[in-house]
C-alpha cells in the first residue's frame, strides 16, 4: 500500500494512541467525532488536533444520511480517506457500520458481534475448540441462582457487551444481587475461573497474525474495581506463559476472519490448560499498548497505524524487559487537595515515565471501572517480579487527597 493512503480514525476520548497519530500522520489523518462524545474531548485536546480535518456525525441523524453527507464532504479533501481505524470499544457497532456505509475497509455485523457480545463470542471460541469458562445469558436472580446451583458460587456477572469491568460482578452468593437492575441490559454470568490470568495483544494484517506481546497482571480485574493494585506488566523476557500464543492468537483472528487491525485478548492458564477469556479488535486499554513499546524498545504506536493503513510494519526490538503501566489511584469523588508531583514520581526506582491526569483543586469523579485513575507511571525492570516490586513502592510513596465538596466549602 502506498505511504500517501489516508486513514479515518474514530476519535471519542484523547489516549496516547490519538495523540501519537495526531502527530505522525499530518496530511494523512482524517477524525471522525460524534456528537455525543464532546464531553470526553477537552479543550486542550481540541487545540492539539485543530489542524486535522475532522467530520462530526449528528446526534439522532440516521446513518445512512451521515455516511452520505461523509462521501460528499471528504470528496473536498486533498485526499480523501481509504482505510478506517476504530480503537473504540463502545462504538465498535455503530462506527463499523458507518464505515461500512462510508465504503471503507469495516467489521462485518457478524464480526462486530463475535468481538462485542460476550456470549456469541465464548459461543465461537467453543466452536473453534477452545476452553471457556460455563456460561449463559440470564434475565434473572433466578437464573443466576440455577446457574450456580449447577456450576458452583462464586459467579461472575457482567452485560453482555460490557468493557473495562463496568457494571461486572464477582457474586459470591445470592445476596450480592441486591441493587442490580437485570431489566436495563443483556445479561450473562460465568462460572469463576481460578488459576492466572494473562493479556496478549497481537497486531494482525491480511489475516496473519504478526506478533503477540504477552502482559502479566499482578492484580486481577475484578479485583482492580475493588481497590487492588491496577497494573499490567508486558513481558518482554523469558516469563510470560508456557502457551504458543501466536497460534492461540491466530486460531481465533482465522475463525472470526478477522483481516487486520490490533487484537487484545485476555486468558486463564489453570494446570497448563488455556482457557479463553475474551478478544477485542481495537487498542488495548489504559497504557497496554505503550508497555509493550518500552518492554521491546519499539515504536508499537507507528506499527499499528502501518497494519489499519495496509502496510507491514517494521517490528525491529532493540530491547527485552519487563514493562508496565501503573494506575495511580482516584479516590473518590470531590476536590483534589493534594497530590504527588510529576517530579518526584520520576525520581522513584525503575520510573521512566508518568502522567497526572489530575492536579490540586481539580473536581474529579471517582468511577467503579477498571481504567479508574488519577495518571499512570511506566515502571521497567528486568523481571515481573522486580516491576511488581517497584510498583508497590511507587504506591506507598504516592499521595492524593480528594475531600468532598461539601467539606470543601463547609464554614469554619
Amino acid at each position: 500500500m502506498s505511504d500517501a493512503e489516508v486513514l479515518l480514525m474514530v476519535d471519542d476520548r484523547p489516549s496516547s494512541f490519538t495523540r501519537y497519530a495526531a502527530r505522525e500522520l499530518a496530511g494523512r489523518l482524517v477524525l471522525l467525532r460524534f456528537a455525543d462524545a464532546r464531553p470526553d474531548l477537552p479543550e486542550d485536546y481540541l487545540r492539539e488536533t485543530a489542524h486535522l480535518p475532522a467530520f462530526r456525525v449528528r446526534e439522532g441523524a440516521s446513518p445512512a444520511e451521515e455516511a452520505r453527507r461523509y462521501r460528499d464532504w471528504a470528496a473536498g479533501l486533498p485526499t480523501p480517506p481509504t482505510r478506517f481505524c476504530n480503537p473504540s470499544e463502545p462504538r465498535q457497532a455503530v462506527a463499523q457500520r458507518f464505515a461500512e456505509l462510508a465504503g471503507l475497509p469495516h467489521l462485518t455485523g457478524r464480526q462486530v458481534a463475535l468481538v462485542r457480545d460476550k456470549a456469541v463470542m465464548k459461543s465461537r471460541f467453543r466452536e473453534l475448540g477452545l476452553r471457556t469458562a460455563e456460561f449463559a445469558r440470564v434475565r434473572s436472580g433466578a437464573e443466576i441462582e440455577r446457574f450456580a446451583g449447577r456450576h458452583g458460587w462464586p459467579v461472575v456477572l457482567k452485560p453482555v457487551d460490557s468493557f473495562a469491568c463496568l457494571d461486572t460482578y464477582r457474586l459470591d452468593d445470592p445476596g450480592g444481587l441486591a441493587g442490580i437492575d437485570l431489566g436495563a441490559r443483556d445479561w450473562m454470568v460465568e462460572a469463576y475461573l481460578g488459576g492466572t490470568e494473562w493479556e496478549a495483544c497481537a497486531i494482525v494484517l491480511d489475516g496473519e497474525v504478526l506478533d503477540v506481546w504477552p502482559s502479566a497482571m499482578p492484580c486481577r480485574p475484578l479485583d482492580i474495581v475493588d481497590g487492588a493494585m491496577n497494573a499490567n506488566i508486558s513481558v518482554g523476557t523469558g516469563e510470560g506463559p508456557p502457551v504458543d500464543l501466536r497460534a492461540l492468537v491466530q486460531r481465533i483472528v482465522t475463525g472470526m476472519g478477522i483481516d487486520h487491525g490490533y487484537a487484545h485478548m485476555e486468558f486463564f492458564l489453570i494446570d497448563g490448560e488455556v482457557y479463553a477469556g475474551e478478544i477485542g479488535i481495537r487498542l488495548a486499554g489504559c497504557e497496554i499498548p505503550a508497555n509493550h513499546g518500552h518492554a521491546y524498545g519499539f515504536d508499537v504506536f507507528g506499527a499499528t497505524l502501518a497494519v489499519y493503513l495496509g502496510r507491514r510494519p517494521d517490528l525491529d526490538y532493540r530491547e527485552r524487559r519487563c514493562a508496565g503501566d501503573l494506575l495511580l489511584p482516584l479516590p473518590g469523588t470531590g476536590l483534589v487537595r493534594r497530590i504527588t508531583s510529576r517530579d518526584e514520581l520520576l525520581g522513584m526506582p525503575g520510573v521512566i515515565d508518568a502522567v497526572l491526569k489530575v492536579g490540586a483543586d481539580d473536581t474529579v469523579t471517582a468511577r467503579r471501572a477498571s481504567h479508574n485513575a488519577s495518571g499512570y507511571a511506566h515502571v521497567v525492570g528486568a523481571s515481573i517480579g522486580e516491576v511488581e516490586s517497584r510498583m508497590r513502592e511507587v504506591l506507598a510513596r504516592f499521595t492524593i487527597e480528594v475531600v468532598a465538596r461539601e467539606a470543601h466549602t463547609a464554614p469554619t
